[in-house]
């Protein structure tokens, strides 16, 4: 058996223990998730993120571990700025606390199955059409700047295409029944709105997608190191969600360093042919912005709350 096959073999079974944990014993049931809870299972994903790459240094190398760092790193600050989405899309839908838990589970297992075929999509479309890293890299520095410039993020779910769709073909209800996604009235099949925000959220990971992928694949086009690092990133996004999801306006500067992370990552894509930056740099880089950011919004909110 090769390295890369145990290395594979032993992340499947950690993540499919740590899922069975998590998402099917810990929290199998809908409830409102506390601070504490929150706090604890970040902190469990976090561990294992780090433990995980304390592995890959042991077994495959400096580089390899720094590009899963980086990797990891890009893919959760972009996922924090995502939560502003999701915000949004259980206000818009009325979705209680309590039930929310059950959507970013199910909403997870979809974002896992998304990313490993828009990985190797992804991969396979580097490997063999050279001018997609150019197409890529232009895309995310187009992102970066409408994002650093662009205003508020509207959220129009009664225009989303896969809604829509829904709307078409299978009867709505008015209103929730509990935590489920369907029930039968008269006979009929229908979809509550709890199943329409669990359409909204899946369809928005698609569009995350398209700006998180290739932003890691700047970093490296390993499989192993992509695919990981997401899922680490992507398994710890339900109980990161539940401990910023009150203190979101804290953050007012993530996004605009979150925009420049994304517009380097696509200056690196384009010049990557002429030059390629240290890994240590890209890291250092990441790492720097993303403190600037948060620093920068704790300090000017609290001068703010002193005028106050």
């Amino acid at each position: 058996m090769s390295l890369q096959t145990m290395l594979w073999g032993g992340f499947a079974v950690l993540i499919t223990v740590m899922f069975i944990l998590d998402l099917g014993v810990f929290n199998r049931k809908s409830h409102e998730i506390s601070f504490r809870e929150a706090l604890a299972w970040t902190l469990v994903w976090v561990g294992l993120a780090m433990g995980f790459n304390i592995g890959i240094l042991h077994f495959l190398g400096t580089t390899k571990a720094l590009e899963f760092l980086t990797g990891y790193l890009i893919e959760e600050s972009l996922s924090v700025d995502n939560l502003f989405v999701f915000i949004m899309i259980f206000s818009y839908f009325h979705v209680s606390r309590a039930h929310q838990p059950k959507i970013l589970k199910w909403g997870i297992i979809g974002a896992l199955v998304l990313r490993a075929v828009f990985i190797f999509l992804g991969i396979e479309l580097f490997e063999r059409f050279h001018w997609m890293v150019y197409l890529f890299g232009g895309l995310l520095i187009f992102t970066g700047i409408r994002m650093a410039l662009g205003g508020e993020e509207k959220i129009e779910p009664e225009k989303n295409l896969v809604v829509r769709i829904v709307r078409k073909f299978v009867p709505v209800t008015k209103r929730m029944y509990g935590d489920n996604f369907f029930i039968r009235r008269n006979g009929v099949l229908a979809a509550t709105p709890l199943m329409l925000a669990l359409l909204v959220v899946e369809s928005s990971d698609v569009i995350f997608a398209i700006d998180s992928i290739p932003a890691i694949l700047a970093v490296t086009r390993d499989p192993f190191i992509v695919y990981t690092s997401n899922v680490f990133a992507i398994m710890g996004l339900r109980s990161l969600f539940y401990l910023l999801s009150n203190v979101m306006e804290m953050f007012v500067y993530l996004k605009l360093g979150v925009s420049f992370i994304l517009a380097f990552v696509g200056v690196k894509m384009l010049i990557s042919s002429v030059y390629q930056f240290p890994i240590f740099f890209s890291l250092g880089m990441i790492v720097g912005v993303l403190s600037i950011s948060v620093i920068t919004s704790i300090a000017i909110g609290n001068k703010r709350k002193a005028r106050h």
